[in-house]
């Protein structure tokens, strides 16, 4: 078989899901069709409707697509079983019904950008930098019932450095989803695909999940230390933000921190108080060091370094994080 035989189906939502599928078609692989999530209204009155980043990609390249409500809809089992796909890959898109995976013959994969075992879950690259992991990754594996379980058909590892934010660790792993889905189908193609269970590698180290991130997941917790806070920060960087709400007089603010450097210095300020100069600087005091914060937002504002954020707002000197 070549990869002109091999009928792929491919399923994904966002930017991250893109880069695979360009990759996929550029290199002349045979993609007949594509599922994506349904146009989302968008706009102050939600009067407009927004295809995702998938969906733009495959009806530029006269790619078909299926956009169902239901994975489970008869209609859209019908519709998608009439493409006889041999394959189906999947990259950030939600969880399959059995009826979906089980459909092609060469199974389905999927592209996780974790090193499984390790991150299972819809948020592995905020976690891996929250909980200051030194690597990250992608694995393709297999689908079966039990969520990101499936046996493992190939991983590729990377470094993440102690200044990385969640944006600049997802854009790395984008750029590499490319190669490792064309290496993954190629190895399928040849018949030399071998998987490795998930069970053999889950004894080497405690295993971290990486559950959905809500807003209240974002929240500070000025009982940490420096460093949580600061790969708390960047774990959430860019979206969708560590907060805090900024008490100050009278009034009480949602603040959002975006970039920030660690100062383990000894002080003596209580913790969650700020401190500033008035002109450039501005901390966070925690038990072991300050935070010093060069990039945030306050509620109703746009983002904004430190610099200009302080030629705006009148500071009294007894602001404090809560």
């Amino acid at each position: 078989m070549t990869k002109k035989d091999l009928r792929i189906v491919y399923l994904g939502t966002p930017d991250f899901a893109v880069e695979a599928l360009k990759r996929l078609v550029e290199e002349d692989y045979n993609v007949v069709a594509v599922v994506t999530m349904p146009d989302k209204p968008v706009g102050r009155h939600q009067n407009k409707l927004q295809a995702s980043p998938v969906k733009e990609f495959a009806v530029s390249h006269g790619l078909p697509v299926l956009q169902p409500e239901s994975l489970k809809n008869p209609d859209f089992i019908e519709e998608l079983r009439s493409f006889r796909a041999d394959l189906q890959i999947v990259v950030a898109f939600r969880m399959l019904p059995e009826t979906v995976w089980a459909m092609p013959r060469f199974g389905t994969f999927n592209i996780h950008a974790s090193l499984l075992p390790q991150y299972r879950g819809a948020a592995p690259i905020n976690w891996a930098i929250i909980n200051g992991d030194k690597e990250s990754g992608l694995t393709t594996f297999f689908l079966k019932h039990d969520i990101d379980t499936g046996d493992i058909i190939d991983r590729v590892s990377v470094p993440i450095s102690d200044s990385c934010t969640f944006g600049q660790l997802h854009d790395t792993l984008m750029a590499l989803s490319g190669d490792l889905a064309l290496k993954t189908v190629d190895t399928i193609i040849s018949g030399t695909v071998k998987p490795i269970p998930q069970t053999t590698l889950e004894n080497d180290t405690p295993l971290k999940p990486a559950p959905k991130i809500f807003k209240e997941t974002c929240h500070i917790d000025l009982t940490k230390s420096l460093d949580e806070t600061y790969n708390f920060v960047r774990g959430l960087s860019p979206s969708p933000g560590a907060w805090a709400t900024l008490v100050t007089g009278n009034q009480q603010i949602v603040l959002k921190i975006f970039e920030a450097t660690k100062n383990p210095t000894t002080h003596n300020h209580p913790t969650g108080k700020i401190i500033c100069d008035g002109k450039k600087k501005l901390s966070l005091a925690l038990k072991d060091g300050l935070l010093e914060i060069t990039q945030l937002q306050i509620a109703g504002k746009k983002r904004m370094a430190t610099r200009d954020f302080l030629c705006g707002f009148n500071f009294q000197g007894n602001e404090t994080l809560i």
